[in-house]
C-alpha cells in the first residue's frame, strides 16, 4: 500500500510539472501505435498554396521590436520585410490560451464557442473546470478530473457543438488539415492518445483516449507523426515545446504531405516572459532559431514564401506584475471574507455562498447563494483601488463598475450605436470606465480593444451568477493555489497590453476584415476558396 501510494504521488507530481495540458513520456513501443501511416493514408491535395499559422505565445510587437533592431531575429524580420506586419491584433477575453485558441479556429468569442478561460466553474457538474494551470492548483482540483478535461471534455463538450472548427469546415470539404501541439483540435478524423502503462495501472486514468482531430495530429508525446521525433522527454515538457512542434511539421514537408491547412502552436515564449517580464527578447530569439529551420528546409528563403502562405500569431501580450507580494497580488478571499467561501477540492456545499476561479490578471467571481445581489458583490469589490474595473450582467444588460470613476456603464447589444467593428450596441452611463470615445457617430476602443463584445462574450460564456473582475497594471489576482508571476508578466485582461498581439502575413496579398484574432479564420478560408460560415 505505501509503494502505490508512493508511485500515485511520484505520477501526480510529473503530471503537475506540465505547464500546459499533460503530456507524457513514452517508449518507443507505444511512439509507433500513433506513428503516421503514409502507406495508408487518403491524402487530398488542394490547388490553392497550403497555409501554415505559427501560433506564439506571448509574442508582443515592442519586443519584438527590439529583437528585429539588434538584428537578433533574422527569420522573423524576412518573413515581415517579405509581407504584411499588423502589430495590433486584438485577443480574446479573457486573454487565456484556451480560449484563445478556441477564438481563433471557430472565429468566435466565448459567448458562441463556450470556453471561458483556464479555470471556470461548471453548474451543471457542480465543479471546477481547470485544463491545466499552478501546481497546487492542479493538485487541489485532482489530477483525474484535470487530465481528462484537458485532453477529452475541453475539444469534446466544453467547446460547443455550434460551433465549427476550421478543422472540421476543411473535413466537410475533404481537405486534410493538421493540428501540432494546439490545444484546441476538434476535427472529424478519429485520433488516439496514447498515455503510459505506469499511470493506467496506479490511477484510473485509460491507457488510450480516443479523440476526434484533424488528419494530421500530434500532441506531444501522446500522439506524434514524426518517429524520429525525440523532443519529448520529461525534461522537455513532454513533447510541449517548440522544438518538437518545428519537428513535427518539417515531417510533414520532408515527406510532401503539408496539407492545405496546418496549425503549429510555439509554447516556449510564455514561460520565458511570466518569469522574466515582457522586455525580455531570449524568447524570441529562440522562436526565430525554429522559424530559421523552417525556412531552411526550401533551397531559399524567397522559395519558401512561394510555396507556402506563412502566419505567424501571438495569442495574448502580457504587462508586468510587480515585486511586493503583499502589494502586489490581490487576494480575493480577503476582499470577501465576510462570505462562506467554497474550498478548492472539495465539493460544492450548500452553504458556500461565493466560488473564485482566478485566471491570472482576470476572475470569475460565482454567486452561489441567491440571496446576495451581484452588484452587491461588486460594490464591495471596487472599494479595492487595485481592481481595474468590476462587470456582470443583469437580464439583458452588462453593468460595469471601476474605483476610478463614479456611476456605472450599462451596455447591451442593440441597433442604436455602430461601433468600429460594424457592431451595433445601447450604451448608457459613464464611458470613461471603459475609456470609450463617440468618433464620427462611431464607437472608439481606446484602452480597452473591442470592449463591449468581449466583455459581452465573457459574461455569456457558461451558465451561471458571476462577475468579472480585472486587474489593473502591476497587479494579478490570486487565491491560495493559483501561480504567481511577481517580479514578471502576466495577461488574463481586457487591457490593451494583454490583449494585442502582432501579426506577421507572408504570401497572401489579402489580410483579414479586421485586425482581431475571431476575424483570422474566415479569410483563411477564403485563401482556400472556401466560404462558409459557422452553424
Amino acid at each position: 500500500m505505501i509503494y502505490k501510494s508512493i508511485l500515485i504521488t511520484i505520477t501526480s507530481i510529473v503530471f503537475i510539472m506540465l505547464i500546459l495540458i499533460a503530456g507524457l513520456d513514452q517508449n518507443p513501443s507505444e511512439l509507433n501505435k500513433a506513428e503516421l501511416n503514409l502507406n495508408t493514408l487518403n491524402y487530398n491535395l488542394s490547388s490553392s498554396k497550403p497555409v501554415v499559422l505559427i501560433i506564439v505565445d506571448s509574442i508582443m510587437d515592442e519586443s519584438l521590436q527590439n529583437a528585429i533592431q539588434s538584428s537578433e531575429i533574422p527569420a522573423i524580420k524576412f518573413l515581415i520585410d517579405k509581407g504584411k506586419y499588423f502589430p495590433n491584433v486584438v485577443s480574446s477575453y479573457p486573454t487565456m490560451s484556451v480560449t484563445i485558441d478556441s477564438s481563433i479556429l471557430t472565429g468566435k468569442y466565448p459567448d458562441q464557442h463556450q470556453v471561458p478561460g483556464l479555470v471556470w466553474y461548471n453548474e451543471e457538474e457542480k465543479r471546477v473546470i481547470t485544463y491545466g494551470s499552478g501546481m497546487m492548483e492542479i493538485w487541489k482540483h485532482g489530477i483525474y478530473d484535470m487530465i481528462l478535461d484537458g485532453l477529452k471534455n475541453l475539444n469534446e463538450k466544453h467547446l460547443s457543438p455550434n460551433v465549427e472548427t476550421i478543422y472540421e469546415i476543411l473535413s466537410m470539404k475533404e481537405m486534410d488539415s493538421a493540428s501540432i501541439n494546439g490545444l484546441i483540435y476538434r476535427g472529424n478524423n478519429t485520433q488516439t492518445l496514447f498515455l503510459p502503462n505506469t499511470f493506467s495501472q496506479f490511477s484510473e486514468l485509460p491507457d488510450k483516449i480516443n479523440v476526434k482531430a484533424p488528419t494530421f495530429f500530434s500532441f506531444g508525446s501522446l500522439s506524434q507523426m514524426n518517429p524520429e521525433n525525440q523532443n519529448h522527454h520529461v525534461w522537455q515538457k513532454f513533447g510541449l515545446n517548440d522544438q518538437f512542434s518545428t519537428n513535427e511539421l518539417l515531417f510533414l514537408m520532408k515527406n510532401q504531405i503539408l496539407p492545405p491547412f496546418s496549425m503549429v502552436y510555439f509554447p516556449n515564449n510564455d514561460q520565458v516572459v511570466h518569469k522574466k517580464g515582457v522586455d525580455e527578447i531570449e524568447g524570441l530569439k529562440k522562436v526565430d532559431d525554429q522559424l530559421q529551420k523552417i525556412l531552411n528546409f526550401y533551397p531559399t528563403w524567397d522559395e519558401a514564401i512561394k510555396k507556402v502562405n506563412w502566419i505567424i500569431l501571438g495569442d495574448s501580450g502580457q504587462s508586468r506584475i510587480g515585486k511586493d507580494k503583499d502589494k502586489n497580488l490581490i487576494r480575493l478571499k480577503s476582499l470577501l471574507k465576510e462570505y462562506q467561501i467554497y474550498e478548492l477540492g472539495s465539493e460544492v456545499k450548500e452553504h458556500d455562498q461565493i466560488l473564485l476561479s482566478v485566471n491570472e490578471r482576470m476572475a470569475y467571481i460565482y454567486v452561489l447563494d441567491d440571496n446576495i445581489s451581484l452588484q452587491k458583490i461588486a460594490e464591495q469589490i471596487k472599494q479595492d483601488n487595485r481592481v481595474d474595473f468590476v462587470a456582470w450582467k443583469e437580464e439583458k444588460s452588462i453593468h460595469v463598475l471601476s474605483p476610478d470613476h463614479n456611476g456605472s456603464l450599462s451596455f447591451e447589444p442593440n441597433h442604436v450605436i455602430q461601433d468600429m467593428y460594424e457592431q451595433f450596441w445601447s450604451v448608457e452611463g459613464n464611458l470613461e470606465i471603459l475609456d470609450l470615445d463617440f468618433k464620427d457617430n462611431e464607437l472608439q476602443y481606446n484602452t480597452y480593444p473591442d470592449a463591449l463584445a468581449r466583455l459581452y462574450g465573457a459574461l455569456h460564456s457558461h451558465q451561471g451568477r458571476f462577475l468579472v473582475a480585472d486587474a489593473k497594471i502591476k497587479y494579478e489576482f490570486t487565491d491560495e493555489y493559483s501561480p504567481i508571476h511577481i517580479g514578471g508578466a502576466g495577461h488574463g485582461s481586457l487591457h490593451i497590453d494583454d490583449s494585442l498581439v502582432p501579426m506577421i502575413i507572408t504570401g497572401p496579398n489579402s489580410s483579414p476584415k479586421y485586425t482581431r484574432i475571431i476575424d483570422i479564420k474566415d479569410w483563411i478560408l477564403q485563401l482556400m476558396d472556401i466560404n462558409k460560415s459557422n452553424k
